[in-house]
This record gives structure tokens, C-alpha cells and sequence, in this order.
């Protein structure tokens, strides 16, 4: 064997050497970077579970009032048993004579949880106010206020992170301008019937859009007798 065949081989074995760890580089690349994914998800989860759990702690201590301003987004997975705790506590609340007001922005697919919340006791009205649209927050008793804080600019993206902020300076703030976009906002009921004349939509496709009972949804926009 010549020199030149032996260093032919050998650069062959190196070169299938490196071709063989460049593979295993990759594959361990691509589940590192799985791994992050999941641990990114996980965290999401997590810290949105946080912030319902300090949402419904909050309301439990509710003496007289609980006002604020929410997304009032479509519930979708687990966000469907946190928005059932939360009703849950809104009745509770209403039956111990505590008010509860929300404010939500003015598009029609919050209508699914405005009807949650309206069935459970709560008062609801949705607003044009441009405020509305990009912050979150919940005041109890005056004193208590808890910020919601989402992934992302947008009054589309879901709330991942909540602070509890005991501060009657704060709190006196944001009912300040809760009050101010409540009274010259619509109710639920209101704001259903005017999506319907709007759209021209038949109360069985709303109902199927929102996912709220055809039913129920006659009741409220019948005409009193």
C-alpha cells in the first residue's frame, strides 16, 4: 500500500467520522431545542394557572365590590374549567351581596363569556374605549387591585401574568377610569341584540358561533311582554 492510498483511506474514515458526528450534532440540536419548546409550553401553562389562581384568591376576599376591565376571550382548553372557578365565584359573591361589574372590549366573540358571567350575576358591558382594549385589571373593595399582563402587545393575546398590588392610590385610579368608559358603554343584553340586527345572523348561528344555548340566547333577545 502507497502513501497516497493510505492517506486516502484515512481521510475517508475521518471524513465519515465527522459525517457521523455532524448527524448525532443535529439530532441532539433538534431535541435541545424540543426540550426548550416544551419547557417554554410548560411555563405558559404554569404561569397562566398562576394568574387565575390569584384572580379567583382575590375575589374570595371580596367584601362589597369587584370591578374590571378583562379580554373576555373564547375559553379553550383548560381555560374552560378556570373561567367555570371564576363564574363559580361570581355567584357565590352576588349571593354575600357584593357587586360585580366588567368591562370588556367591544367585539362580538366576547359575547360567549359576557353571557357566562351576566348568567352567573355579574353586571357586564362592553366598551369602545380604547384603554379597554389593552390593559387588564380587577379592583377589590378599593383597595386591591390585581394586573393582568399578556405574552404580547394585543387585546387578542391571553393573559399570562398577574401581579396583586394592595394600593388604594392605584385602585382609586383605575375606577376612576373604570366608571368613566361604564356609563357610557352597553350592556350585554344591548349589545347582543345590536350583533344580531348588525350581522343579520339567526339566534341558532350565533349561538353556534359563541357556543351559548339557542335557547338561552331566545330569552334575552325576545321582546318583554
Amino acid at each position: 500500500m502507497t502513501i497516497e492510498t493510505g492517506l486516502l483511506i484515512l481521510e475517508s474514515v475521518l471524513l465519515f467520522a465527522t459525517i457521523v458526528l455532524l448527524l448525532f450534532s443535529l439530532r441532539e440540536g433538534r431535541g435541545r431545542k424540543n426540550l426548550l419548546l416544551e419547557v417554554e409550553r410548560a411555563t405558559k401553562v404554569l404561569t397562566r394557572q398562576e394568574y387565575f389562581l390569584m384572580v379567583t384568591d382575590t375575589m374570595m376576599d371580596a367584601k362589597t365590590e369587584v370591578i374590571g376591565a378583562i379580554t373576555g376571550r373564547l375559553p379553550v382548553g383548560d381555560d374552560k374549567k378556570r373561567t367555570h372557578s371564576v363564574t363559580n365565584n361570581i355567584e357565590r359573591l352576588i349571593k354575600n351581596g357584593v357587586s360585580v361589574r366588567y368591562l370588556m372590549p367591544k367585539f362580538p366573540d366576547r359575547l360567549h363569556i359576557g353571557h357566562l358571567y351576566t348568567k352567573a350575576g355579574a353586571e357586564v358591558r362592553y366598551s369602545s374605549c380604547a384603554i379597554v382594549h389593552d390593559i387588564r385589571y380587577m379592583v377589590v373593595d378599593d383597595h386591591i387591585v390585581v394586573m393582568g399582563v399578556p405574552e404580547s402587545v394585543g387585546e387578542k393575546e391571553a393573559t399570562r401574568k398577574g401581579y396583586r398590588l394592595p394600593s388604594e392610590g392605584l385602585a382609586t385610579i383605575l375606577k376612576e377610569h373604570f366608571l368613566s368608559c361604564w356609563d357610557k358603554n352597553i350592556s350585554f343584553e344591548n349589545y347582543l341584540k345590536e350583533v344580531l340586527q348588525q350581522t343579520g345572523a339567526t339566534t341558532r348561528h350565533l349561538a353556534r358561533e359563541l357556543q351559548i344555548d339557542e335557547t338561552e340566547l331566545e330569552k334575552i333577545t325576545s321582546p318583554a311582554p
